[in-house]
């Protein structure tokens, strides 16, 4: 099963996604995408992998997301997060379509659960530059392509989770 969890910064995504993962059989898997590339960063980074405590295996994965994905087996696995993922590929001129198609594809044959967060960057004002606006709608064309795959979908607002795409048997709102 595929669950896409999106929501703005500080929506309460995470806190979900990791809710739904504690409730499966471990060790877990966390694939990490944010990099380190300040003080303030790493002091998040380290915040998160202690508020996470036992029974997790986290692995960074700036780019390499879809071998990743296939290197985790059945293990649940969280990937946090797709925007982060997509920003490392953009900043790093690497061929964001082909990479898409990869994870696509990594995530159509994978046989444990797997969540997969992202920011929803397309409520606000059109961004003033050209390096935003492209950020914008890649992420936008991601996570319009993950949610058609995807078994569930769950949009966050205020540590709420309100399901978009619902999986058999549950409601919609």
């Amino acid at each position: 099963m595929i669950e896409l969890v999106l929501g703005g910064a500080r929506s309460g995504k995470s806190a979900y996604a990791e809710t739904i993962v504690r409730a499966q059989p471990g060790p877990w898997v966390y694939l990490a995408t944010g990099q380190a590339w300040d003080d303030e960063m790493q002091e998040r980074i380290t915040r998160h992998q202690q508020e996470r405590g036992a029974g997790w295996l986290t692995v960074e994965v700036p780019i390499e997301l879809p071998q990743a994905l296939r290197d985790a087996g059945e293990k649940t696995v969280l990937v946090d997060c797709l925007t982060l993922w997509l920003t490392n590929l953009l900043l790093g001129e690497h061929d964001i379509a082909g990479a898409t198609e990869a994870l696509l594809s990594a995530l159509a044959t994978r046989p444990g659960l797997t969540l997969l967060v992202g920011n929803e960057v397309g409520l606000g004002i059109v961004p003033d530059n050209a390096l935003a606006r492209r950020f914008r709608d890649e992420a936008g064309q991601l996570h319009q392509k993950i949610a058609a795959l995807a078994d569930k979908v769950v949009l966050t607002v205020a540590g709420i989770p309100l399901v978009v795409k619902p999986t058999a048997g549950e409601g919609k709102i």
